[in-house]
Order: structure tokens, then C-alpha cells, then sequence
């Protein structure tokens, strides 16, 4: 257990990739470098200190077009919190920040796994997502 809290356990939750027809894939495959990538985070309290957390990634496309492809990934954690944690603050920080830096190399890498294997080889996330810069700009 790190000082605050200890993974349980880490699993793929729902797993989605969506693409109508040919026409469809041939479209995205030119204009997927205009996808975003956006994520959420959940979580739910759960008996004995322990709560699960649901990370969201949704890799999509902003503009308004006809044909578009769907990919999104929802990955599960199970954390069990230290009992010494009582402030709120200290718990979202455990949540959103500290969580999410551990078990992100694999969601990330699930996420790849999902678009290479619909038909997108070259995609890569060249920027890597700033968990601390994220909490700090949400509470500071």
C-alpha cells in the first residue's frame, strides 16, 4: 500500500469502437488526425473505505461531420483508501491525481491496442496527460 491508498484491482469496464461502413472508415482514416482526445473520471464509494473509480477515455471527433468513428474505453480501478485520510481534498487528489498517474501506462496502452486493431496503425497520443496540472487547475 503506498501511504494513502492500495489498488485492488484494474480492469477493462467497457471497451467500444465504431466505425458504420467502408465509406466511414476511409473518411476517418484521413481526418483522424483531427481527433481529440478527452477524459473523465468517476468514482463511487464503495464498503470498507474502498472505492472504485472510473477512468473514460473517448478519442472523437468535435466537428460536425456525417461520417464519423466512435472509440471510447472506460477502465475500472478498485482502491482501498488509508484510514488516515478524512479530508476530502486528500481523497480527489488520491482520485483524480495519484490513481490515475499509476494505472494510466496501461489504460493508455489498452486504448492504442482498441484504435490499431480497428484499422488505425499510426495513431499515437504524442502528449501525455498532465494528471497533477489537471487536479491543480480544477481546485486551484
Amino acid at each position: 500500500m503506498t501511504e494513502n491508498y492500495k489498488i485492488l484491482g484494474k480492469f477493462i469496464k467497457d471497451m467500444s469502437s465504431e466505425t458504420s461502413d467502408i465509406e466511414t472508415f476511409l473518411f476517418v482514416k484521413d481526418y483522424i488526425s483531427k481527433y481529440q482526445l478527452n477524459i473523465d473520471i468517476t468514482s463511487k464509494a464503495l464498503k470498507n473505505k474502498m472505492v472504485e473509480i472510473n477512468t473514460t477515455l473517448k478519442f472523437e471527433d468535435k466537428d460536425e461531420n456525417s461520417k464519423k468513428s466512435h472509440f471510447e474505453i472506460i477502465f475500472a480501478t478498485i482502491v482501498r483508501i488509508n484510514d488516515k485520510i478524512k479530508e476530502k481534498k486528500d481523497l480527489q487528489k488520491i482520485i483524480l491525481c495519484d490513481v490515475q498517474k499509476e494505472i494510466y501506462p496501461d489504460l493508455e496502452k489498452s486504448f492504442l491496442d482498441l484504435l490499431h486493431n480497428s484499422g488505425y496503425p499510426e495513431i499515437k497520443f504524442e502528449k501525455k496527460i498532465d494528471f497533477e496540472k489537471l487536479y491543480n487547475q480544477r481546485f486551484n
